[in-house]
């Protein structure tokens, strides 16, 4: 694959991905079984104040790269994009979906959103345009004191489930079933949609002082 499929490809997965991203965490919403922890507290706020769900989540993702500065993380394009469209497309997608009136209707969307979620995943992370806010938090403070990843996931996600349950969000088994089975599925979708480094990449990567790259 050339370099310029490569860019193409990648440009076009992290914006698909973001988007689709959004509609996933949409018809998670919509199935009301429960949300994972920052849609949980990005619910909770949206019950608060009466913003839409889109606009706290934002601004959630804003003040979650502001907790960079102090790790010393640095967003990349992806990053910033990520805080940016998820939210919108969340919105738009809310105005078209409806919580359905069975429950085994409920089920069939929340499966159907966590797994679009996991494709989602896969696309914007496989084009490698940098992590997104939350993620780059833990890894950020991993690298930076040295405490490992899943005590920083564990006690922010706690946290953050704790005050959007009490704010108002939706807890609930679904809530359960997207901690069991986020990690797996994403395990799946990561490594197949992946973008192939281009000659570019590789050659950056074998001189990155002559490329004025950040050792």
């Amino acid at each position: 694959m050339t370099d310029r499929r490569i860019t193409i490809r990648r440009w076009s997965q992290l914006l698909l991905g973001l988007f689709l991203y959004g509609v996933a965490v949409a018809l998670l919403i919509r199935a009301d079984l429960g949300l994972d922890p920052w849609t949980v507290l990005a619910q909770g706020i949206e019950v608060q104040t009466g913003w839409s769900i889109g606009l706290v989540v934002v601004l959630i993702g804003l003040a979650v790269l502001l907790l960079w500065i102090p790790i010393r993380q640095r967003p990349g394009i992806g990053t910033v994009l990520n805080v940016l469209l998820i939210g919108p497309a969340m919105d738009l997608a809310l105005l078209v979906l409806e919580t359905p009136d069975e429950l085994w209707e409920s089920i069939l969307m929340f499966a159907g959103g966590l797994s679009l979620l996991a494709i989602a995943t896969g696309l914007y992370i496989g084009a490698r345009f940098g992590p997104g806010p939350r993620d780059g938090l833990m890894t950020g403070a991993h690298a930076r004191f040295g405490w490992p990843i899943w005590k920083v996931r564990t006690g922010v996600e706690v946290s953050v489930l704790a005050i959007g349950w009490l704010l108002g969000g939706t807890v609930g088994l679904g809530t359960v079933a997207f901690a069991l089975l986020v990690g797996p599925m994403v395990g799946v979708t990561l490594p197949r949609l992946r973008v192939p480094e281009s000659a570019g990449d590789r050659a950056r990567a074998a001189h990155p002082v002559i490329d004025g790259a950040s050792p």
